[in-house]
Parts: structure tokens; sequence; C-alpha cells
């Protein structure tokens, strides 16, 4: 299955070396010796030794699936949205720093890395992780999420934007009562 090249996007093959320049920024993904690469028609045309080894299908799917997200990359971007869930929780962005307020003591400074465009909403509760990288655009994601992951009987916390936090029954007066009960039996 080939890769299709949007307009604005131009691509270019250098040994096992495929860039991609377009509107969103330049990626550079090394392939496999393995895998070939290709252009014709506007397209990315892949093949594999598929004779070297059990792993080389995964391999070839891995590569293509990866260029896929390079050229997608390059031409519209990527972006998560956090949302943040807690009395007082709040973030604000000044330059490539994420300053939050998460109920520690401290205010929590996250840097951004190069290539990575952090924005917040008005009401401070919502962060927008973008860039041209998918890879780096989740990990981002994610480093941010892992400074206050939603915990499991408030649901307060960082989460995923759409993301159902499961969430556990606190200790109960029946609990304590069932307890007290079986203790008179014996």
């Amino acid at each position: 299955m080939p890769v299709v090249i949007p307009a604005g996007v131009q691509v270019s093959i250098n040994n096992a070396l495929v860039t991609a320049k377009g509107p969103k920024g330049e990626l550079k993904e090394a392939l496999s010796p393995i895998v070939k690469a290709e252009i014709k028609d506007g397209k990315i045309v892949l093949t594999a030794d598929l004779k070297s080894g059990k792993d080389a299908s995964a391999i070839y799917g891995m590569s293509r699936a990866r260029l896929n997200n390079l050229v997608q990359g390059a031409a519209h971007g990527y972006a998560k949205v956090l949302e943040i869930v807690g009395l007082g929780f709040r973030a604000e962005v000044a330059g490539q720093k994420l300053t939050m307020s998460l109920g520690k003591s401290h205010p929590v400074i996250f840097e951004a890395p190069k290539g990575i465009t952090v924005s917040v909403d008005p009401k401070k509760t919502q962060i927008t992780v973008a860039g041209a990288d998918k890879n780096l655009v989740g990990q981002t994601a994610a480093n941010i999420r892992e400074l206050r992951n939603p915990e499991p009987y408030k649901g307060t916390g960082i989460r995923y934007q759409g993301e159902h936090v499961r969430k556990k029954a606190g200790k109960t007066a029946a609990g304590a009562s069932a307890g007290a009960a079986g203790g008179a039996k014996k």
C-alpha cells in the first residue's frame, strides 16, 4: 500500500533516509535495511525483502506507518488535548514554558521540547500540545499527563480529552459495620 504525498510536501530519499519538507516543518526517518523506498507518481512505494527473516513483514508495516506519519505531519501536523480536572488546578504558558498549579506546594514548570508548541485555553483547564512529529507530540503529552495522573477516587489530575477515568469506591460505613458484625459472631 503506497504512501500518498499530499500537495505542498516535498519528499526525498537518500539511501535509507527519507526526508519530508512541508508547511509544518521538515522531518526525517531512517529506514531499516530490509525495506527499500522509491517515489512513483506522487506516492512513496515500499518494498521489503520478506526472505530476510520472520520479522520482515512487521518491519515493513511499521516502516510504512512511520512514513505515513512523517508525510502527514509535514503537511498537517498533529495535536493532543489534555484536560486539567481539580479544584484550583490550572495552567499558563509563557513562551515554551508551561506553568501549572496542580495542588502541590509549588508550581510545576514544564519546558516544551523544540518543535512542540503548547497552548492553554482561556479557562486555563485545557492544554493543547501540537507539532509535526507524531511521536514527539504523543511523548510530550504523556510527560505532561505524568506530572499529575488522574487519581481513581476523585478523578482529579491531568487526562487526555475524552479519556474515561474509572473511579473506585471509597471506604463506606457499610464495610465498617460488616467488619464489626463479623467480630461480634466470634
